[in-house]
């Protein structure tokens, strides 16, 4: 009947549009999901860069400030440690701690003078560490970046200064055949690095760590070898 078929009607266009609006909520539940995504990159990638430009380990002495800048997330300190080993062991442990920012799932961290960026399955080297050896035998010189005791900072829109009071000391660890180990929650990016280097990778937990597990480097040949310790006494000043 025609009061039936109009009722039809209406039902009808009431369920149309029910699905629409249900289709449009989940696309823009979905843009924002990608907006966020974004933000999180574009955010790790900026303060990536901006990590590298204020924690120099290398060829900075004396006083440094560098801008940090995030437009969500949290930059803290975290316990790291370097090691080095040889033949019969552990010679030299040193804390050289880390700050880690974080926003979403995306990740920075600056340890021991080198910058990863992205999350810890997929994470890569934005700047370097001061870790460097001959190929073969000859001289390896771990550089040992010493962050100091920096504090945290966190919230939305922040802009922050760090500054490093850099100082440099050198000290000859004789011959011998040497391993490198660096606690890290970023192994894959250290592996290759050390690679490039002709050294061969394994991952260790040591017992008194409780930052994941350290990649150990193993540098082939007898050699010379040095650790520099770079002291940074960073910190980091909201505003």
């Amino acid at each position: 009947m025609p009061g039936d078929r109009a009722q039809s009607h209406v039902v009808g266009v009431a369920l149309l549009l029910g699905v629409t609006v249900v289709a449009f909520g989940t696309l823009t539940a979905s843009i924002g999901t990608v907006v966020e995504g974004n933000a999180a990159r574009a955010d790790t990638q900026r303060v990536a860069d901006d990590l590298a430009d204020a924690m120099e380990p290398v060829a900075v002495t004396g006083v440094n400030r560098g801008r940090v800048a995030f437009t969500e997330g949290r930059l803290h300190p975290v316990e790291r440690d370097l090691r080095v080993l040889d033949e019969s062991g552990v010679v030299r442990r040193v804390g050289v701690g880390g700050l880690v920012f974080r926003h979403g799932d995306q990740r920075v961290a600056s340890v021991a003078g080198a910058v990863t960026v992205g999350r810890n399955g997929s994470a890569t080297l934005a700047a370097r560490p001061p870790i460097t050896a001959s190929r073969g035998a000859g001289v390896l010189v771990v550089g040992a970046a010493r962050l100091g005791d920096p504090t945290g900072i966190g919230g939305t829109d922040v802009r922050t200064t760090i500054r490093t009071d850099v100082s440099h000391r050198r000290a000859s660890m004789g011959n011998g055949t040497y391993r490198v180990a660096v606690e890290t929650r970023t192994p894959g990016a250290w592996e290759r690095y050390f690679r490039r280097q002709n050294a061969t990778t394994i991952r260790r937990s040591f017992d008194d760590d409780d930052g994941g597990a350290s990649v150990v480097a193993s540098y082939p040949g007898e050699r010379v070898g040095y650790l520099v310790y770079h002291d940074l006494h960073a910190e980091v000043r909201g505003g």
